[in-house]
């Protein structure tokens, strides 16, 4: 079934049911402005947390994160009845730890992340657009936030090379 996408104030229950306080950011998706952008802010903080993993550990929690958040998502989706709430920030929070997977440490990196994920997922270049178009349900919610996530990964991994290598280039 094709419901909305929608705006607008949120429901009470991300303040009283746990699913949704997680799906709406700890609650960063209540913000009035811009909830992607809080969404992905308070995703930053856990960044560091995931780097003390092995780079295989972060990877397969990102994967577990992301099958969690098809699952949230879509689930408080159907309890607001709607598709896509931009409230709903899960998304934007595993796009944004995708994006730091195996990225240079430091304040810069992070700027620069987070601006090539934010530029990615307003932007949606293709096939991003199209499967938001197209694919329902929780994976609909996540699948755009999580390639935005990927591509902004590989910038971020070209950017790292690139800034490791330049020494070598002359």
């Amino acid at each position: 079934m094709n419901r909305p996408v929608t705006s607008g104030p949120a429901t009470p229950a991300v303040w009283r049911n746990p699913w949704h306080f997680l799906a709406f950011g700890f609650g960063s998706g209540t913000l009035p402005k811009a909830p992607g952008t809080w969404g992905s802010l308070v995703a930053l903080p856990f960044v560091p947390l995931w780097h003390l993993l092995p780079d295989w550990g972060y990877w397969l929690l990102l994967v577990a994160l992301m099958i969690f958040g098809f699952w949230l998502c879509g689930r408080v989706a159907d309890d607001m009845g709607v598709h896509d709430h931009e409230g709903i920030v899960w998304d934007e929070m595993v796009g944004i730890w995708i994006t730091f997977w195996m990225a240079p440490a430091g304040w810069a990196w992070w700027l620069v992340g987070f601006a090539v994920f934010r530029f990615m997922d307003i932007l949606k270049p293709w096939p991003i657009s199209w499967l938001d178009r197209h694919v329902q349900g929780g994976v609909g919610i996540m699948i755009d936030d999580v390639l935005a996530g990927v591509f902004a990964w590989a910038v971020m991994q070209g950017l790292g090379w690139s800034w490791a290598h330049i020494g070598t280039l002359s």
